[in-house]
């Protein structure tokens, strides 16, 4: 099982330094605004003369415009090569548009530009310094564990500098490392989710969440096998598991679990792979249902994130794994579920299997009487017609709470869009004739909001009390946004590890 053989060396990106020399080592990697006619004076420091020459002429002559994402690659000769890199007009330039070139230099370096590079910029100030390592990092992602290479496959290891004043190395120095321990979670999160599914099943996701617990001394990591949670009542993740040789399981991760007070709390759908079950799935692209985990490699990667950033903070992450396959033992069509909560649950199709181990995944987040609850999943087709693949369905039961999470999601550029949570789509799940709730919308129509109103009937109350206030409460559906993004610059392909970033943003600075 590659992927659990090759846990310590995946979700690593490349190693940036940042250094108040005024050497150039290297190819000359130079971030420039458009309309830039010659190299700006604080940039030519230590510059080759030829090269600085180069590169004011295909300036001056229009050749590169500086538009946002451009780039261009000067050979220069014997005194240096560069790479130009466009960050679009000065006035308009944010902090994402600086993250956005940083990825694509990434995406355009090759051999011949050498194994050392060296970043310069023209005032540009601390954080656009630090978001345009980050954009190098996110990009910096391959997922090739199942190929054979030759020697010509091999990546050159490259050695990136950023230049700067000496009054801004510490500061850059320490938001670089930050930004490294976060793309670690992403790239986990992307390694997770591009794993086949032959080797990425619960227990294997299970095992590698117990290897990794071994690296940090604050985090705790609680399995809940197959029978534990047929004994527990977790019945709808074990109806959803149940037909796979592949037994589902709940895992728990605790992050500084002695830290009083109460705590963010995310839940994730882990479905290793969808077939449908017994309403099975058209053929068609149905490979991409190894993608049906996003939410928990979601989980597991912002958990990663957090501790790779030494988050002193509590946080509880809940994982629900199973695999939905088809077999004499699958749960079918006109079944009746009791889920952990009590409530019972009329299985009109086995596709709509997500929300039922999300059921038990939010009951059992009230144990841990939590500041709010976050789930993560790969939930509706529905999200992805509505929203496309640009932006995530996000629902909550506090429209203030959904607020921060959207405006975390756009400091970090994650677009998490809001969608209504009505009464009316809440009565339609609970419009069930033989039980307390159904799995299925009446209709096509709304999918994706019927969807989050069937889940907003788990999130439990705080204390479990019958009349007490529900806990705060949001769900991102990320079908359309964990994978599929070719829109998305930042990442090549496959899975893309989204909202890693924006959970770490929302726990840690907002």
């Amino acid at each position: 099982m590659k992927c659990y053989q090759e846990y310590g060396a995946i979700g690593d990106p490349m190693e940036l330094n940042v250094s108040a020399s005024e050497n150039i080592n290297g190819t000359l990697i130079l971030p420039l605004y458009e309309g830039s006619e010659s190299v700006p004076e604080s940039c030519e420091i230590g510059m080759p003369t030829s090269l600085k020459s180069q590169i004011n002429r295909v300036l001056s002559d229009g050749d590169f415009k500086a538009k946002k994402k451009s780039t261009m690659t000067l050979l220069g000769g014997e005194d240096g090569k560069a790479i130009l890199v466009g960050l679009g007009k000065s006035d308009e330039c944010t902090s994402h548009d600086f993250r956005k070139a940083g990825a694509a230099v990434t995406a355009g370096i090759k051999k011949s530009h050498g194994s050392e590079l060296t970043v310069r910029f023209d005032d540009a100030g601390v954080a656009n310094m630090g978001a345009f390592a980050e954009g190098m990092m996110l990009r910096d992602y391959s997922y090739d564990n199942y190929k054979q290479k030759d020697d010509e496959d091999e990546e050159i290891e490259v050695s990136i500098r950023i230049t700067c004043a000496e009054d801004e190395a510490s500061e850059l120095t320490s938001l670089v490392d930050d930004y490294r321990g976060i793309c670690k979670g992403v790239h986990l999160s992307r390694d997770l989710g591009n794993c086949p599914p032959n080797d990425m099943y619960p227990e294997v996701f299970a095992d590698m969440a117990w290897e990794w617990a071994k690296d940090y001394d604050n985090i705790d990591v609680t399995i809940i096998n197959y029978d534990q949670a047929i004994k527990a009542g977790m019945g709808g993740l074990v109806a959803v598991g149940m037909g796979s040789a592949r037994k589902p399981c709940m895992v728990i991760f605790e992050m500084n679990k002695t830290v009083e007070g109460r705590c963010p709390l995310l839940v994730g759908k882990g479905i290793t792979f969808d077939t449908g079950g017994i309403s099975l799935k058209p053929g068609s692209n149905m490979d991409e249902m190894k993608y049906d985990m996003g939410g928990s490699a979601t989980v597991f990667g912002t958990m990663e994130a957090l501790a790779q950033t030494g988050h002193e903070g509590k946080v509880v992450a809940i994982t629900c794994m199973a695999e939905n396959m088809p077999s004499s033992n699958a749960q079918r069509p006109g079944d009746v579920i009791t889920t952990l909560s009590g409530k019972t649950v009329e299985v009109l199709n086995t596709d709509a299997e997500g929300r039922l181990v999300l059921s038990d995944g939010l009951w059992k987040a009230g144990e841990f009487d939590p500041e709010y609850i976050i789930d993560f999943a790969t939930l509706t087709g529905a999200c992805v017609v509505a929203l496309g693949h640009e932006a995530t369905g996000l629902w909550s039961n506090d429209d203030d709470f959904r607020t921060r999470i959207h405006e975390a999601g756009n400091e970090v550029g994650e677009l998490a869009w809001p969608m209504p949570l009505l009464p009316a789509f809440e009565k339609e799940m609970t419009n069930s004739k033989i039980a307390d709730t159904r799995n299925l919308g009446a209709g096509r129509w709304g999918g994706a909001n019927t969807a989050a109103a069937f889940l907003k009937q788990f999130v439990p109350n705080r204390g479990y009390e019958k009349d007490g206030e529900q806990i705060t409460w949001a769900h991102m559906d990320i079908a359309g946004t964990y994978w599929g993004s070719k829109t998305n610059t930042m990442l090549k392909d496959g899975a893309t590890g989204v909202h890693v970033r924006t959970i770490h943003h929302l726990i840690t600075k907002s």
